[in-house]
């Protein structure tokens, strides 16, 4: 992309911006059906200890694949900018390495599964009828890793040529797969746990499958490239670096929201489900902000790989603003109707009595957020992982200094804490942003 001196220019539209933010949105909110859809089913059976084993069977993979999250991020990111400057044959050498990359790390997963198991199942703290369960289950499902991974980049690939439709259908395809192979496996052939892994499992494989026809549709082929363009050293250094700054990047996101539950958890068994019930406040906000933020990612790479530095500014700004918009509308919802959703989480008087004392706390991590998730997408489109890991580590600091400033505030303290590190991310993200945008036009010019 650097050989090229040419300058394209990327459409930056109000309504673009939207086609690409709302169909994201919706993504986001079917995610969490996967684990979700195999508790549903092996409810049906009325066994408690198996419900339990296939719940903690999704978090565990929730933690173990979504650390690699950044298999999606960096070939989104990547991709992006491939499209801007109009290299199709890029395009396709960003997906054959971030593919071999899922490959090798879903192998090494594979290898690993007992070493997993083994620091995983303790940690649970389940009854051994849920841990022989969940034992099932586990080595069952963590065979479907490479294609999990596979999905994250062909997801990638697809949002950075902002074809966010196309990344919607994906992902719907999957759950869709899911349930009926979950459903016909436990409830037809009675195979239990091991139905419910093994559906799920096979849903990410139709889902790998049905990727790369789409992919192929759209002009790519990335078992095409030739092994010495994807194994070119300086390209799969960067895809190597990137992941690595955004894997670092995720593991301390998690580790702030477990030490929020942690802390939490010490509080008693009132405050931990009260903070679990204002908790998916904080998610569902989220939904809503990861789909500008993609949006965000897919404009602003194009506008990089395209030279097109006006645009690029434009993008921020339209990103940063529907951040704000919609952090402030999902905030104020909270605010006004935050007492109806507690009331419908949870039937406890005091849970519900609890969590209205700190709803303000909740109902402000959206607006909070916004800048945070609107940078990160920036960031990402950019490819600027490095100053992205960095300003999260910062943040991090951040949080544990306030932890420990405001520990004898209780629960007060936790809930500020975690406004704080939200705060701080963005206005870190914030304050670079004009110097990395510099730095890399300069050398893209």
């Amino acid at each position: 992309m650097e050989g090229s001196v040419s300058t394209r220019r990327i459409a930056v539209t109000h309504k673009r911006m939207l086609a690409l933010a709302l169909p994201m949105t919706l993504s986001h909110v079917t995610t969490p059906l996967l684990g979700l859809v195999d508790a549903t089913v092996i409810g049906r059976l009325g066994e408690a200890h198996l419900l339990g084993a296939v719940a903690l069977g999704a978090v565990v993979f929730d933690f173990v694949f979504w650390t690699f999250g950044s298999l999606r991020m960096a070939t989104a990111g990547m991709t992006a900018q491939a499209t801007g400057a109009g290299d199709r044959r890029e395009i396709d050498r960003v997906l054959a390495r971030a593919l071999l990359v899922a490959g090798i790390t879903g192998l090494c997963l594979i290898l690993l599964q007992w070493p997993i198991a083994l620091v995983a199942f303790p940690l649970t703290g389940a009854s051994d009828a849920v841990q022989e369960a969940l034992s099932t289950y586990f080595f069952i499902r963590i065979w479907s890793a490479p294609f999990t991974l596979a999905n994250y980049v062909i997801l990638g690939s697809t949002l950075g040529r902002a074809r966010t439709d196309l990344g919607l259908l994906l992902q719907v395809a999957i759950n869709v797969a899911n349930i009926l192979l979950t459903s016909v496996l436990v409830l037809v052939f009675h195979w239990g746990v091991a139905g419910a892994a093994i559906g799920t499992t096979a849903a990410e494989v139709l889902g790998v499958g049905l990727g790369i026809m789409v992919l192929r549709r759209l002009g790519s082929n990335p078992f095409a490239i030739a092994r010495h363009e994807i194994l070119n050293r300086a390209a799969m250094l960067q895809t190597l670096s990137m992941n690595r700054d955004i894997l670092i990047r995720n593991m301390a996101l998690m580790l702030v929201f477990a030490v929020f539950s942690a802390l939490g958890a010490r509080s008693g068994d009132v405050t931990l489900a009260a903070n679990a019930v204002l908790y998916n406040m904080f998610l569902i906000g989220g939904y809503f902000l990861d789909g500008f933020a993609t949006a965000a990612e897919t404009l602003c790479g194009q506008c990089i790989g395209a030279r097109d530095e006006r645009s690029f500014s434009r993008a921020v700004t339209l990103s940063l603003g529907w951040s704000f918009g919609f952090g402030l509308a999902v905030t104020a919802i909270f605010l006004l109707g935050g007492s109806l959703f507690i009331d419908f989480v949870t039937t406890s008087p005091d849970v519900r009595l609890y969590a209205r004392d700190y709803l303000v706390y909740a109902a402000l991590t959206p607006l909070m957020g916004a800048a945070a998730f609107a940078f990160d997408g920036i960031y990402t489109g950019a490819t600027w992982t490095k100053a992205m890991r960095d300003l999260m580590l910062v943040a991090l600091a951040a949080y544990g200094a306030i932890l420990f400033a405001a520990g004898s505030f209780g629960n007060a303290g936790l809930w500020t804490a975690l406004l704080v590190f939200l705060a701080t991310r963005g206005l870190g993200q914030a304050l670079l942003c004009s110097r990395l945008t510099r730095k890399t036009f300069a050398k893209v010019g």
